[in-house]
């Protein structure tokens, strides 16, 4: 199911206004978003911050699993994956494209997917560098450091309202 444009208020901000906020489980994507979906993580994990991974875990086809991005002319802008871990929700593979970076993009798609969630607690392996950033959200680690892929991680964990 897509969701809906979320509410923009422009007097926060002088950026412009986003675009809408697009919602698919992967059933629901067509060739060309799953190709853009796909290139962007593989832009951000793979290249930029030069971690060969494996991004194709198995996990975006989950019937439960749910995509939400931000495009602009069939581009990906910025992206999350929210997975369906039985009790608990995790969000993940939350990338930006270099360009769209300062937007505030992330921080909506982080603020959807929490919605998204509803009363259930939502985990996350969150590089170690951005733990206060999450922290603005609710996330609060939740265990020790650990590399993933040579880059420093933390577990995250945010308890429902």
């Amino acid at each position: 199911m897509r969701a809906p444009a979320m509410g923009y208020n422009s007097s926060v901000t002088s950026l412009p206004a986003p675009p809408p906020l697009r919602s698919a489980h992967f059933a629901e994507l067509s060739p060309f978003e799953v190709y853009a979906l796909c290139r962007l993580r593989v832009d951000v994990f793979v290249v930029e911050q030069q971690c060969p991974y494996p991004e194709l875990d198995g996990r975006d086809v989950e019937p439960a699993t749910v995509h939400l991005w931000f495009e602009e002319d069939g581009t990906a802008l910025a992206t999350i994956r929210v997975l369906d871990d039985g009790d608990t929700r995790a969000i993940g593979r939350v990338a930006t494209a270099a360009t769209a970076r300062g937007r505030g993009l992330a921080a909506r798609l982080i603020e959807a997917g929490i919605e998204l969630c509803g009363d259930v607690p939502i985990t996350m392996g969150a590089q170690a560098h951005l733990e206060g950033w999450y922290g603005r959200f609710g996330f609060r680690r939740s265990g020790p450091d650990y590399v993933e892929d040579g880059i420093p991680h933390l577990p995250m964990r945010r308890e429902p309202a």
